[in-house]
């Protein structure tokens, strides 16, 4: 079944507390897994900032929010146990318990309107589904692909000459290549049929690495790949990496996973995210900073 989202998790949590015994959020996690028949793909899925596993999260927030209506009460850090009051909510027999239900207590209307802004709109805010890190990570997750379209399109217009150039700075910043002296003098220089540079594996250079890089339109084929093979081999070469802005066909990607000869494929997509990632041909324009108590602080340790 699909994970549940935090409003679907806050009765059986609260279920769950209905012992009266104190838990942690951990025993909380693993038996609402079970409850909810997860697998253990669907346990392990992240945000995807790939910091929590996205079910963690949600039991956290069903936590967080029934506690900010007095349903449950931390008794220590990490643990929690059910109030009087969140005792008498289940004995209301209740099918479902969500933002909306929690709204009469006076507690979590003070919680709600010191983390929404205000509205102007008659009708009812409706609560979203996703937790607030869910609803952040979507919107830089969007921000983020938006801004790897520009950026591709972006490096299939520039020149050969600079394209070998964000290459050569992608991969030393990704700790290839020696120095950007070093990197800049081997691509382009081989002059081999199908490799179009040479980079050192490290600083030391125990191991070369053989590069083709392509800007190109068309989907690279199998044939493309072949030829590389060829080269490598040629070479006596064990490893190379064929960059392209277009993409792969499917038989360029099982030929490539068959040989021996290890073949790193990096398609437009991927090119644009790492270069994203290592801040080459993009600039920082803000940055946020999630944070979270530090109850080690707060108890002397």
């Amino acid at each position: 079944m699909p994970i549940p989202d935090y409003q679907t998790i806050m009765l059986p949590l609260l279920r769950f507390a209905s012992d009266k015994a104190e838990h942690s959020l951990r025993e909380a996690i693993e038996s609402l897994a079970d409850e909810f028949k997860l697998t253990d793909a669907e346990r392990r899925e992240l945000l995807p900032s790939e910091q929590q596993e996205i079910f963690d999260n949600r039991v956290g927030w069903a936590r967080t929010y029934m506690k900010k209506a007095g349903l449950l009460a931390t008794t220590r850090r990490g643990f929690f146990q059910i109030t009087g009051r969140g005792e008498e909510v289940l004995g209301q027999k209740l099918s479902r318990i969500d933002a909306k239900f929690l709204k009469q207590f006076p507690e979590f209307r003070e919680f709600q309107s010191l983390r929404k802004t205000p509205t102007t709109n008659d009708e009812a805010e409706e609560e979203p589904t996703g937790t607030p890190e869910e609803a952040l990570e979507r919107a830089y997750q969007n921000l983020r692909d938006d801004l790897a379209a520009e950026l591709l399109a972006q490096v299939k217009q520039i020149p050969p000459a600079l394209f070998e150039r964000c290459v050569v700075e992608l991969l030393v910043k990704m700790g290839y290549g020696g120095s950007r002296k070093d990197a800049g003098q081997a691509i382009g220089k081989s002059g081999d049929e199908g490799i179009d540079g040479i980079i050192k594996e490290d600083r030391l250079g125990l191991d070369i690495i053989y590069i083709q890089a392509k800007r190109w339109g068309n989907t690279v084929s199998r044939p493309e790949i072949q030829k590389f093979a060829g080269a490598l081999q040629g070479q006596r070469a064990r490893k190379g990496i064929f960059i392209t802005t277009s993409d792969f066909t499917r038989e360029a990607q099982e030929f490539a996973s068959r040989i021996d000869t290890k073949i790193v494929l990096i398609d437009g997509e991927l090119l644009a995210q790492m270069l994203i990632d290592h801040n080459i041909g993009v600039a920082p324009v803000a940055i946020y900073e999630i944070k979270r108590i530090d109850s080690d602080y707060f108890t002397g340790q």
